[in-house]
């Protein structure tokens, strides 16, 4: 394989967002490795982790230390590196920057200066959890939970009436404290726990939320979690709610017939079938 870039200077001077393996080394990409290779500097969350990264692959370049605790500190520096023109490349311990790990700030900064910001495609916990699930391809991932339990269970309470899969990260330490909500507020769906993605030990738990059992030990690394869609009994007929009727008027004047049938069916209990006739009722009395 020959590659596309041959020459540093070929390359657009800018911040690089560069995924790093979330388990298994061997993911991470050949175009990763290359352009961490050629760059001037890279910010890293522990330097101590990523030098194993670094040297496995033979990637000589300097490291910067750059975490939550210090990357508002760190922004000047960088930025200063980034106009003089050098290249730079963003990672994280594991992932894709800036998806529940530090990366937002200098990326916006580097946005409102007009600095390049050239992300790479590559792994994250997140769309290989969704793969994985079996779940309607719909979803929204939230990242991991707050600290304080009040605001725990208003998100949710929140996230409950959506009709999306849900894709959350949650510590080891804080799974069983997380599972009786989760049976409160999810009971009618299903649940892939993720654990130990793309390691030696990985295990993938699949379960009814109605069955779901606490943990008897604390399990070993990060838990990436998907809750399905909601479980909806097409046998049951469900009516079309008030609101959603004003919604359906507002939305004739703009949309097909089966555009707002779509749109409502996503987070309605209400048959698709009875909210095309309605439409077309509605059409037909006008």
């Amino acid at each position: 394989m020959v590659s596309t870039i041959l020459h540093k200077n070929e390359l657009r001077k800018g911040l690089y967002i560069v995924p790093t393996p979330i388990g298994n080394l061997g993911d991470i990409t050949i175009r990763a490795i290359e352009i961490l290779k050629k760059s001037d500097f890279i910010l890293c969350e522990d330097t101590r982790v990523s030098k194993k990264l670094l040297e496995k692959f033979e990637i000589k370049t300097s490291l910067i230390s750059n975490h939550k605790f210090n990357e508002t500190k760190n922004l000047t520096k960088v930025l200063n590196i980034l106009k003089d023109g050098k290249l730079v490349s963003l990672i994280s311990d594991a992932g894709t920057p800036g998806i529940s790990d530090p990366g937002a700030v200098l990326i916006n900064e580097c946005v409102k200066q007009n600095i390049n910001v050239i992300p790479l495609p590559g792994p994250s916990a997140v769309t290989t959890a969704v793969s994985a699930s079996g779940f309607n391809e719909k979803y929204l991932f939230y990242g991991f939970f707050p600290e304080k339990e009040k605001l725990i269970v208003e998100e949710l309470e929140n996230y409950s009436n959506l009709n999306f899969c849900m894709v959350f990260f949650i510590s080891p330490k804080k799974i069983n404290k997380i599972i009786p909500y989760l049976k409160t507020y999810f009971k009618n769906r299903k649940i892939l726990i993720c654990r130990e993605i793309s390691k030696y030990y990985e295990e993938y738990l699949r379960s009814d939320i109605a069955n779901l059992k606490l943990f008897e030990n604390e399990p070993k690394g990060e838990l990436t979690i998907i809750i399905s869609e909601k479980q909806i009994n097409k046998n049951t007929s469900q009516k079309i709610s008030e609101s959603d009727k004003n919604s359906i008027n507002i939305m004739l004047k703009k949309l097909s017939t089966k555009e707002i049938t779509n749109i409502i069916a996503n987070y309605s209990n209400a048959p698709k079938k009875e909210i095309y006739e309605y439409c077309i009722k509605l059409k037909n009395e006008k």
